[in-house]
């Protein structure tokens, strides 16, 4: 009877065990519905002031455009009218002046007509006289009303029918915004974002999460559809989102749904104190500065960082003269004293495109170094040698597939190295100064 009794007390906890945990998914999908339905709502509500502020600028724009237009207009009316009428104003001003002169004239010659014979010769002849003065055979020209302007207002019906034409096809509401950010991986000291769209160009803004003061800032503006993003601090939530803009257009998209990234990863950075070389403030970017001919020590990474399955990319910001023995590359360690990573343990490729596995010049080469040049090293683990007790530690030889990329061309190889590592040292190597290289 005890037997059954603590199976079913097994099963019992079994049960609550199960019921806790189906309670908890459960809950964790009422916390996805409520982030959802926050998202349609605020979404919405965004959406609708855009639009009503759009159309607002829109309408006050018009107004004023149509009002700044029937101004004008007028105005052109006013100066036609203005410069029409001067000169039949002058026209009625002198046949008025002649016509009171006629006037005066008749008036005259009626009296002259009445009044007694002792004095009418003499008024008479002051009559005649006037009137030939008066010149009453002349008249001044009037002009005919083909003339004289007559105004009217010239109007385009089809404004109004382009108008609505365009109107009904201005702005669009979207229920998912048109690009979106695909997949964000983590790197040493970054997060590499990818979008899965076809446009002519991307924007990408970042900004750390949860602080509620901080503002998005460009990340990047061009054409390709993956960018690193670096200088992130490790275990720091940011939050990304892109736009995009089709060929020939000026405005940009809505923006895509921010998603949340990070990286427990340490960026890549140089060693400090090592003669000859300068670093940068992140210690990302080193600069050879001793002009000497003498050769400086190999300038390592400050830590092992760089792990098999990530991507290693020396990008040459300055060049200086080129010389055999400068390195870019990996190595187990760091505490040799050599020169140049052209040595054992390591492999390296040279300013002038060659490359050295295990301080042995390859037959491949790839092309020289120079302003602008990217080096990138990707490892893989091949194959695992049978090694004692099983233990990484004590010993056995690691084959590790090797690929450097330098301008379009890449050589790949498997490099055999004589103990297990999960992390390699990364340096450099330059005879010459003027060499700037960043690292990430």
């Amino acid at each position: 009877m005890s037997v059954e009794v603590d199976l079913l007390l097994q099963e019992a906890k079994e049960n609550i065990e199960a019921a806790q945990n189906y309670r908890s998914e459960l809950q964790q999908r009422l916390h996805g519905l409520n982030q959802a339905r926050k998202q349609v709502r605020g979404s919405s509500g965004q959406a609708r002031e855009a639009l009503r502020r759009h159309f607002a600028e829109l309408q006050a724009a018009a107004t004023r455009l149509l009002t700044e237009r029937l101004a004008g207009l007028l105005a052109e009316v006013d100066a036609i009218e203005a410069d029409s009428i001067k000169p039949l104003d002058d026209c009625q001003s002198l046949i008025e002046h002649g016509v009171g002169q006629a006037d005066e004239l008749l008036r005259e010659g009626e009296a002259a007509l009445r009044c007694g014979l002792g004095e009418k010769e003499d008024k008479l002849g002051s009559f005649t006289k006037k009137a030939m003065h008066i010149q009453l055979d002349s008249l001044p020209e009037v002009p005919g009303l083909v003339d004289v302007p007559c105004v009217s207002a010239q109007l385009d019906d089809s404004l109004l029918g382009l108008l609505r034409d365009r109107v009904s096809r201005h702005g669009s509401v979207l229920s998912h915004p048109p690009v979106q950010i695909e997949e964000l991986q983590e790197r040493p000291g970054g997060i590499l974002v990818d979008e899965d769209f076809a446009a002519s160009d991307y924007r990408l803004q970042y900004r750390r999460s949860g602080s509620g003061g901080s503002q998005y800032e460009d990340a990047y503006i061009g054409r390709d559809c993956e960018f690193l993003v670096l200088h992130l601090d490790p275990h720091t939530d940011y939050l990304f989102r892109v736009c995009a803009r089709g060929e020939g257009r000026t405005e940009w998209s809505p923006w895509s749904i921010p998603q949340t990234g990070y990286t427990t990863l340490a960026p890549h950075e140089w060693r400090s104190g090592t003669d000859g070389y300068i670093l940068s403030s992140r210690r990302n970017i080193a600069l050879r500065n001793d002009s000497s001919q003498t050769p400086c020590p190999v300038l390592y990474s400050n830590a092992p960082t760089y792990f098999c399955g990530q991507t290693l990319t020396f990008k040459i910001t300055a060049a200086g003269q080129m010389d055999p023995r400068d390195s870019l590359g990996v190595c187990i360690d760091s505490e040799r004293g050599e020169d140049s990573l052209q040595r054992d343990q390591a492999v390296c490729i040279s300013t002038n495109g060659a490359v050295f596995v295990n301080g042995k010049e390859m037959t491949n080469q790839l092309p020289a170094i120079s302003i602008g040049s990217a080096v990138t090293f990707d490892m893989e683990v091949v194959s695992l040698f049978p090694i004692s007790n099983n233990n990484l530690s004590e010993g056995g030889h690691f084959k590790l597939r090797v690929t450097i990329g330098s301008g379009n061309r890449e050589v790949v190889f498997d490099w055999l190295v004589d103990q297990a590592v999960d992390c390699l040292f990364f340096g450099c190597s330059f005879v010459h100064s003027g060499w700037k290289v960043l690292v990430f």
